[in-house]
């Protein structure tokens, strides 16, 4: 299998080009429902330390200071520092609740903080959500974990880096999108080149394993040249991967999109030319492509993992980490607990109030039944690797594939004369034209989606 090579069929793009979900979970948010509550959650966790697994954690900060347009994330959009305090008294408490729940012979594999903007909180604040962490769950002291945190240049002072590494970070994100100042202006990220090298050459100096530049193409005033330029800068840096997100333009989704001025955003068609420089450069460069928006160097761990068959994706992303259960803490963050996935209450108010009543967050989620547990299997296998073997899939879990998925396989034949995929005696393999049509691929195997057509996601390209 050949993994690092990727065609731009500009044809087969615009033949497929519909919306449908990211696969960072299956089955998607969409089917999380009220009736899967913090008593669900609770008995699901008591039952995963039977088996042992390491843990993932997520923290959710959800503060900013100011906000970005294009930005969809929950959050919180305040000058006022003071607000960090009593959110952060909920985490501590809801990290205790959390511990509890898990024996703490469970070593902490891998660890991320996510928001919002994590680097809002003060340091002292840095080192004591960690502190408390450490308290209730079994971190680890010899920098082998997977611990990362999502950067942003603007929000670091001096010695931040050194502290974030000090207390057991060593990897990370920096969130960079263009380094184009009218872009910057246009979308209210206004971000010189001295604190994003500054950061970054600050991460390189105290230890950091793994660094990552995230930018977004299809932004106000971008064009192949302009991003070709954004590209070339960050290639000098030489980043261990590259995160390129598509921007998906739903005003009336996400209020702040309601202040990007519409006209001045690249045309479709020049979306798909920038996306396609963007590949050619990037590889050329000597990233791989592993999936979706995601670049990565040969010898990065995403890369590996992906050549060793070991790849795995969850609601950060790709990750090395398949055999954890992730934890999610604060609000609106989710969790994969054994056969499960919850969801903390969104709002502040609502989360402090679920906190202070001695109670978890979690609000939503559903529990996997038998199919979805092989519908995951199948889509995971694709999204991570481009290749199945259905001999896997069915000792796994007792069933016949061309049986069970009869339906299924007759749409990838389309696919398959369409050039997107191959349809072997046994497996199935996505050739190079088809990789960037991955979740085009996976929509195939998802039921939910087959059942209900009309569910809101962003564009596949």
């Amino acid at each position: 299998m050949d993994n690092q090579q990727i065609i731009f069929d500009i044809d087969l793009i615009k033949r497929y080009d519909k919306s449908g979900p990211r696969y960072t979970s299956y089955p998607t948010a969409v089917q999380f429902h009220d009736g899967f509550g913090s008593a669900n959650y609770r008995a699901i966790a008591a039952a995963t330390n039977a088996s042992g697994r390491p843990l993932s954690l997520y923290f959710h900060i959800p503060f900013c200071d100011t906000v970005c347009y294009y930005c969809g994330c929950n959050k919180v959009v305040t000058k006022d520092r003071t607000r960090t305090s009593p959110y952060l008294e909920r985490l501590y408490k809801e990290i205790a609740m959390q511990g509890a729940l898990f024996d703490k012979s469970r070593s902490v594999d891998q660890l991320h903080w996510g928001g919002g903007t994590p680097t809002f909180i003060s340091h002292d604040e840095m080192r004591e959500l960690m502190r408390v962490t450490g308290e209730h769950f079994n971190l680890r002291d010899d920098d082998s974990g997977e611990y990362s945190i999502e950067i942003d240049p603007r929000e670091v002072k001096t010695d931040t880096i050194a502290l974030l590494r000090e207390i057991g970070f060593n990897r990370m994100s920096l969130g960079v999108q263009d380094f184009d100042p009218k872009v910057q202006a246009a979308v209210n990220r206004i971000q010189s080149d001295a604190q994003t090298y500054g950061a970054l050459k600050a991460a390189r100096d105290v230890g950091f394993k793994s660094i990552s530049l995230d930018f977004i193409y299809g932004l106000p005033h971008q064009s192949v040249a302009s991003f070709s330029e954004t590209l070339k800068r960050a290639i000098d840096i030489g980043p261990d991967r590259m995160s390129i997100f598509n921007y998906a333009h739903l005003p009336e989704l996400f209020k702040p999109q309601r202040r990007i001025n519409e006209e001045d955003l690249p045309s479709p068609q020049e979306k798909l030319d920038i996306l396609q420089m963007t590949i050619e450069t990037l590889t050329c460069a000597g990233y791989v492509y592993i999936g979706m928006d995601h670049f990565a160097r040969p010898d990065d761990e995403l890369a590996v993992a992906q050549r060793d068959g070991t790849l795995y994706r969850n609601f950060q992303g790709y990750s090395t980490h398949a055999d954890c259960d992730l934890v999610g803490m604060g609000s609106t963050s989710i969790g994969m607990v054994g056969d499960s996935y919850g969801q903390n209450l969104k709002g502040l108010d609502e989360y402090y109030a679920a906190i202070d009543k001695g109670d978890l967050a979690v609000f939503r989620g559903v529990e996997l039944t038998a199919d979805d547990k092989l519908r995951r299997e199948v889509i995971t296998r694709l999204i991570c690797h481009f290749y199945l073997e259905k001999a896997v899939i069915e000792h796994a879990y007792n069933i016949v594939f061309d049986d069970y998925f009869a339906t299924e396989m007759a749409e990838l034949a389309t696919m398959q004369t369409d050039g997107l995929l191959q349809l072997g005696a046994g497996t199935i393999q996505v050739v190079p034209a088809g990789k960037l049509l991955i979740r085009n691929i996976c929509m195939v195997f998802d039921r939910y989606l087959r059942e209900r057509a009309n569910q809101r996601f962003s564009k596949v390209i």
